[in-house]
């Protein structure tokens, strides 16, 4: 063989032989990943400096990397999916092994790999042969399995228990984990299901990565509050101050701008930063942990849409015209909060704290109604042994007041002179002094029949429906909605003129309730909000307890959907909150939702002396007869 023959075959035993450089993901990206126009508005060569912020991100995978999981709670047009598929592409290309690609669903799964993993493959020269064609028989290349050199890829849904626990990976790559169900195939949680597939490899990587939902559901959020919590810093362009992007530093009006034209404010010297700067901000940016104590081996990242690239994601000024659009619809700006924001949505239900309620207690006197009540309600919870009620006096705006509230102890079942009833019987024919000189009487008094049903509505017989109602508790619907026959004569039917019971949503009462409770105190020369709740001296530490013993909870059921019930705080009585709930239901019955300025000017004349108390309506009439 000749010398120059000889030479050839030795240089190509050596680069057969030479092993593959330690790439880094983003390295591998830079030089080998391609866009399509099919998913990209900038088709052509990946450029990680179009998007810096992924470089740490990408990297942190890499198989060289110390790292074992990283958590990437992410906005909109951010490249999350991108990064994605980057660290895919380096697998199959560079660091083979098993590997598995989670969605939500197989649906969600299947339309992925189709409009995503396969234009990956198809657009990227260097992965060219790497899987086998789809269109052929070979089945070692299907829509959710895809063959290559040292691996192989299962792409599958989080709702298919035998997608996740098909075979051993190294490689995990969960996306959109906040639309996992709780529960697949009855079989558990589908993040730990696909995450004990790992077991068997010491370098494992994980990728997480989500929008996230609502606070205390939040896959993504739950995974990211356990790690050092990295945020993205950018220089102000004027004065090199580190800040993040947050969403109150976005502004306009200040400014006299519209919000499409919204700039930033430098939280350092205060300058307006425009969307023009944020590419060199972008640059220049780095990631910093905010948290100690975290596992060193996991790294988590936010990242909102603020950051996106000019011309590849939503600009601020679109950012602000949603906001603007959103803010008043509460599950748009849910939506734009978990998206925009890449924040979890609190929800509004969540309890008071019953100490900054207890400390403004005012010293208006018990039993006596101030000058802005114009009417009284009352609510009432039955027990097994004691009645819980509360007298409210409600004025304008729906500004209201603690009158009175107690226990009658006593067998509730007893309708006897023993019993706690006729007790309740005295509080309905007592005379509550007003400030302006004269005297109220409880308007309208709602009763639970959920306990001791026979007995309640007994006693509520002995009184007219204008004044005495028999309510019962629904999971959803109005405040208070229309009443039903409750009674069955002989022949099976419900007679015409029978007793009636009103169905009261207690969750539409608290909500409303827990809004009013969180306003802020006035200054001294302003006037109360509407809807601010009095309360006084009597009013002690265990009302106030039980007042704000309930939360609104968010849980995901087993097909993932979030549902929302009201749940009582542990250590807590509910007593008074329901009392309240009862009460508000029959200010709504007597019209407090509808009162209109004569009405109120006629309900204070009267409170006055100045008039006779206003005549009953069509309603209250209708009520008075009895609802006949």
């Amino acid at each position: 063989m000749a010398s120059k023959e000889r030479k050839l075959v030795r240089r190509a035993f050596a680069e057969g032989i030479r092993p593959e450089p330690k790439l880094l993901v983003s390295e591998w990206a830079d030089k080998h990943r391609r866009l399509t126009t099919k998913s990209s508005a900038e088709p052509g060569r990946w450029r990680t400096s179009r998007t810096p912020y992924l470089r740490e991100i990408m990297d942190s995978l890499s198989a060289t990397s110390p790292f074992l999981e990283v958590i990437f709670m992410a906005g909109i047009q951010v490249g999350k999916s991108e990064a994605m598929l980057n660290v895919l592409g380096y697998v199959v290309d560079h660091a083979p092994g098993p590997a598995m690609f989670v969605q939500p669903t197989v649906e969600v799964a299947k339309r992925f790999s189709r409009q995503r993993i396969g234009p990956l493959f198809d657009s990227t020269p260097r992965l060219a042969g790497k899987v086998a064609d789809v269109r052929t028989r070979d089945s070692k290349n299907s829509m959710l399995s895809k063959e290559f050199m040292g691996g192989v890829l299962v792409i599958t849904g989080a709702n298919s228990a035998v997608g996740l626990r098909s075979m051993p990976v190294r490689w995990l790559l969960l996306d959109e984990i906040d639309g996992y169900p709780v529960d697949v195939d009855n079989e558990g949680d589908p993040i730990s299901l696909a995450e004990g597939r790992q077991r068997t490899f010491a370098r494992r990587k994980t990728f997480k990565a989500s929008s996230p939902t609502v606070t205390g559901v939040s896959a993504i959020e739950r995974a990211f509050e356990t790690t050092d919590r990295r945020r993205y810093f950018v220089p102000c362009p004027h004065c090199r101050e580190m800040q993040t992007l947050e969403f109150p530093q976005l502004q306009w009006t200040k400014h006299g701008l519209v919000p499409d034209d919204a700039v930033f404010v430098c939280v350092g010297c205060a300058k307006p930063i425009e969307e023009r700067h944020k590419t060199e901000m972008l640059a220049r940016g780095e990631w910093r942990a905010t948290a100690e104590g975290a596992d060193p081996k996991i790294r988590g990242y936010h990242l909102s849409a603020f950051y996106s690239p000019v011309g590849l994601g939503l600009s601020w000024g679109q950012i602000a015209s949603q906001f603007v659009k959103v803010r008043k619809d509460s599950e748009k700006f849910r939506v734009w909060t978990n998206t925009v924001l890449a924040e979890s949505w609190k929800e509004k239900g969540e309890a008071p704290e019953w100490e900054r309620l207890s400390v403004r207690r005012e010293t208006y006197e018990s039993c006596v109604v101030p000058h802005g009540g114009l009417f009284l309600t009352a609510g009432v919870d039955v027990q097994k042994d004691r009645l819980i009620f509360e007298i409210v006096a409600w004025g304008r705006g729906k500004e209201s007041w603690s009158i009175d509230c107690g226990i009658f102890p006593g067998d509730t079942a007893d309708l006897a002179a023993t019993g706690p009833w006729p007790q309740l019987d005295a509080l309905l024919a007592r005379a509550f002094p007003h400030e302006a000189g004269t005297e109220l009487r409880v308007d309208m008094l709602a009763v639970d029949s959920g306990y001791n049903t026979s007995a309640v509505y007994s006693w509520a017989r002995g009184h007219p429906m204008s004044r005495v109602i028999a309510v019962k508790g629904v999971p959803s619907g109005p405040l208070i909605g229309a009443p039903s026959k409750v009674e069955i004569n002989l022949r099976g039917k419900r007679p015409i003129h029978g007793y009636q019971v009103w169905p009261v949503c207690g969750g539409v009462a608290k909500s409303e309730l827990y809004g009013f409770l969180r306003l802020e105190m006035p200054k001294d020369d302003e006037p109360f909000p509407p809807g601010w709740c009095h309360f006084a001296e009597f009013n002690d530490e265990d009302y106030f307890r039980q007042l704000t013993a309930e939360q609104l909870v968010s849980r995901k059921n087993r097909h993932g959907f979030i549902t929302q019930a009201w749940e009582l705080i542990a250590g807590r009585e509910n007593h008074i909150l329901d009392a309240r709930a009862y009460a508000r239901a029959a200010a709504a019955l007597l019209g407090l939702d509808r009162f209109q300025e004569q009405d109120w000017a006629a309900r204070e004349a009267a409170v006055s002396g100045a008039v006779p108390p206003p005549k009953r309506t069509p309603r209250e009439s209708w009520l008075h007869r009895g609802g006949r």
